[in-house]
């Protein structure tokens, strides 16, 4: 996704609120849109008495605790759901979910499940112990069946825990010419999803909470940006399809932000706090009876080896080198992680950084690096993350103080 697109539709993309978040901002005052053709100037940066009040950032490089690189398993037609015969097996393929595998992983797992159910097996083996694995496994033991997961890592140990944590069912799920015939299944991920995190919500740790955004801006949202250009295809947007479930993007009036860009866009979004989460799944797979295997697999006729007849494959990027499925792209992203501010409760990005404010970490993420899409390299830079904590920092600096 350009980053100028994030920054437009980040409300709509990133978060899904309920109604009475949904009128909360409607009762904000809006900026009125400008004519066709007519001439903008930024609004007044005069803070107004009522100005919102927001807890600094702690950002200095020498508070970064990690750097992590992942490889988005995109595919341009969207996840792979769909069976397959292994010798005397059945596999069940859950994988390629882009940068929406957290966001839609219940909704993608019931599918899965659904497939494995129809082989009429009451085991099941599921590989891989990402957000997919997990997710497939403990939906397969609500149904009564017996499971036991095979991979190579477990958490923290996996790709999946280097994600941001907010809910973004259509990041790189699929692209623009594939979107019309993908758009009905991902509606019914997505819905699927968010029915189930929404019944995680206000348990112990916090393994799911909803956190207001900021997008910010030095020119209007709607003005092109001529000077972007990337690297990445166009990306399908499907979430006019769930529109009623997200609540609208909300331009703050100048004055009522302490940020100094002119352009203010307010956005409620749910966030997963990884750790505590990823901890929550595995403690709930295993204490109703689920057992896990450390295993890697380095060719498909090793799954024949196993004892379960139905197997559920969610080896993520990793489905690209074990069943030479060229059809997943890697799109590499790079996170870093500062020490927890629990008194920062908002995130904020602009056209080349964010931040969220998960309780693990505060993560900080660069926008606008061409040269990510199709690359596997894994290797932390160091100094492109400090470079993207220090513009958080110059942000900080130039916020105002109510």
């Amino acid at each position: 996704m350009q980053r100028r697109q994030f920054l437009r539709g980040a409300g709509a993309t990133l978060a899904v609120a309920s109604t009475a978040g949904l009128a909360a901002c409607a009762r904000q005052p809006l900026l009125a849109a400008p004519k066709a053709g007519a001439l903008v100037s930024p609004p007044s940066a005069a803070p107004s008495a009522d100005m919102l009040h927001l807890a600094p950032i702690r950002a200095e490089p020498d508070r970064i605790t990690g750097v992590y690189v992942c490889t988005r398993p995109f595919r341009a037609a969207g996840p792979r759901i769909e069976t397959q015969r292994l010798g005397e097996k059945t596999l069940v393929h859950n994988y390629g979910h882009g940068g929406s595998g957290w966001s839609l992983s219940w909704g993608s797992s019931a599918l899965a499940l659904r497939l494995a159910q129809d082989t009429g097996v009451r085991k099941l083996g599921v590989i891989g112990c990402g957000a997919l694995g997990l997710t497939s496994a403990l939906l397969a033991q609500r149904a009564g069946l017996s499971v036991r997961i095979y991979a190579k890592a477990l958490p923290p140990d996996v790709y999946s825990m280097r994600a941001s944590g907010l809910w973004t069912p259509d990041s790189r799920i699929c692209d623009a010419q594939h979107a019309p015939d993908f758009g009905a299944r991902w509606e019914d991920m997505a819905r699927t999803s968010y029915a189930m995190y929404q019944s995680l919500l206000g348990l112990p740790g916090r393994p799911i909470e909803w956190i207001d955004g900021y997008s910010l801006s030095d020119t209007p949202f709607d003005q092109p940006h001529p000077s972007e250009v990337t690297d990445e295809p166009d990306y399908g947007d499907l979430r006019g399809r769930i529109r009623e479930l997200t609540p609208r993007t909300v331009d703050m009036p100048p004055g009522s932000t302490p940020f100094p860009q002119p352009y203010v866009h307010r956005y409620t979004t749910m966030m997963f706090n990884i750790s505590t989460y990823a901890r929550m799944l595995m403690s709930d797979f295993l204490t109703a009876g689920g057992k896990i295997e450390v295993r890697e697999f380095d060719h498909p006729r090793e799954l024949l080896k196993l004892p379960e007849r139905t197997l559920i494959n969610a080896t993520g990027y990793g489905a690209r080198a074990l069943f030479d499925d060229d059809s997943i792209i890697p799109v590499r992203g790079q996170t870093a992680r500062l020490i927890p501010q629990p008194e920062v409760t908002y995130a904020v990005n602009t056209e080349h950084v964010s931040m969220v404010p998960r309780s693990d970490g505060l993560l900080i993420q660069a926008f606008g690096d061409n040269g990510n899409f199709n690359n596997s390299d894994v290797t932390p830079n160091r100094a492109a993350s400090e470079a993207a904590v220090r513009q958080i920092a110059a942000l900080m600096s130039r916020m105002r103080r109510g």
